[in-house]
């Protein structure tokens, strides 16, 4: 296969002043696009504010011969969200790629977590999806073309003690990427999640003395891949960890039909309800909700 480039494209990039975000916005850079590299400098908790980590990214793109621009609004606001968007319009005309991957940490039990906490960490990874999303995809959808790619985390499908706030959060993007998926279908518009694992300030406070190689150079080629032009999928779920690509979705047992249940009868059924053989897959993309509705009623209608 030829080498995939990204010439003429714009890419913004959030949470790019270090770790994943930065592995992208210099992977996509080498490869020709115009990057806005989106980074508020905050600690891992969200505290505070340094312009050094964007800068710094930016011209390290600008050495190696790339094109790149700073930009410090936080997604944890509509504001900012649209002046991140406003960056790429205002220097370089339009926006091709969004890959938000602003993160921040705020750890706690779900007993006692504090409200602020559980705020701070859905503002910038939930509700800074949307923030960022749709100023993009509004564009997107009027030039007839965007790739868009979401961070999920494997905490957002299989949960994880002690961070109820960052799978709430990270299970919530799915719905947002889905939706973005499906409306922007007919516009060339696709959209996509990466599950990565990396060793980054993320990790901080964990023992990762026995993890294989976790850089996050080693993520950035399918997150790369996932927002060119050639991209054949949308609408779902990449796993990039550890050297391991892999595809999550979402899955359904084909289930049992009574015309009427009972607590009992649920009771009665449910080994028959939980069987996994023969499993049923409704691609988001391009009528899964309907295919859903429709096995369902079919199966109403046949008695079965």
């Amino acid at each position: 296969m030829s080498e995939l480039n990204f010439d003429n494209r714009v890419a913004v990039i959030t949470g790019a002043g270090r770790g994943l975000g930065r592995a992208y916005a210099e992977l996509l850079a080498a490869r020709g696009a115009q990057v806005v590299v989106n980074d508020p400098g905050v600690s891992m908790k969200g505290d505070g504010i340094d312009t050094g980590p964007a800068e710094e990214v930016v011209q390290a793109i600008k050495a190696a011969g790339g094109e790149a621009v700073a930009n410090t609004d936080t997604v944890a606001t509509a504001e900012g969200g649209q002046a991140i968007i406003q960056t790429a319009l205002d220097n370089y005309g339009k926006i091709d790629i969004l890959i938000h991957n602003a993160g921040i940490v705020r750890r706690g039990g779900l007993h006692e977590l504090s409200i602020e906490d559980f705020n701070s960490v859905l503002d910038v990874h939930m509700r800074g999806g949307f923030h960022v999303t749709q100023p993009a995809f509004a564009k997107m959808r009027e030039a007839g073309y965007g790739r868009i790619i979401l961070t999920g985390s494997i905490n957002g499908l299989y949960g994880n003690a002690g961070v109820v706030n960052y799978s709430m959060a990270k299970a919530g993007l799915i719905g947002l990427s889905n939706v973005a998926a499906l409306e922007g279908a007919e516009f060339n518009v696709k959209s996509n999640i990466i599950l990565p694992g990396a060793v980054t300030r993320m990790a901080e406070g964990l023992d990762t003395s026995k993890y294989p190689p976790m850089e996050p150079e080693m993520v950035a080629p399918v997150v790369a891949y996932l927002a060119h032009e050639s991209c054949e999928v949308s609408g779902e779920m990449l796993i990039a960890m550890a050297g391991r690509i892999a595809r999550a979705y979402a899955a359904e047992t084909k289930g049992v039909y009574h015309p009427h249940w009972t607590i009992e009868s649920v009771a009665d059924e449910l080994a028959k309800i939980r069987n996994t053989d023969d499993s049923l897959i409704f691609p988001v993309v391009p009528t899964g909700h309907l295919d859903h509705l429709k096995f369902c009623f079919e199966m109403a209608a046949k008695g079965e």
